[in-house]
């Protein structure tokens, strides 16, 4: 594909106008609906919508996701821990393991091909299904 790496086809921007400041705004409140529903995963629907509407490559859209999703989680975790749903105490232990996990991927993200992006994606999607599906043990 030739043009900006970040676009499907640059040649779409301009017709895109207003529309998809409308898409935009409706992608980030389903995100923010799912993230606050689950606690997370408002980068599932994210990341289909800036594909498909905004046109992103997926390498652009992951990482969009990723800095879509870091406020969405603040004000998600803020209203979890102001309702009491959470106690600060069980969850500190799982943040420095994350924050070291989320910068060795950040530094990972450029080497590892697209296609590979996209089957690993698609194989914590399919995880993630069979474990809420099967019998709670």
């Amino acid at each position: 594909m030739s043009g900006s790496p970040e676009r499907r086809n640059e040649a779409e921007a301009p017709r895109r106008g207003a529309s998809v400041s409308a898409k935009s705004r409706l992608a980030g409140a389903l995100a923010g609906i799912v993230n606050g529903l689950f606690g997370g995963g408002g980068g599932i629907p994210l990341l289909l919508l800036l594909t498909k509407w905004a046109r992103l490559e997926e390498k652009a859209a992951f990482a969009t996701c990723i800095a879509v999703i870091l406020p969405l989680c603040a004000v998600s975790a803020a209203v979890y821990l102001l309702r009491g749903a959470v106690p600060l105490a069980d969850a500190l232990p799982y943040l420095a393991g994350g924050l070291v996990g989320g910068a060795a991927g950040g530094m990972l993200f450029r080497r590892v091909p697209e296609v590979w992006l996209r089957h690993i994606f698609a194989l914590f999607l399919l995880y993630g299904a069979w474990r809420y599906l099967s019998p709670a043990r």
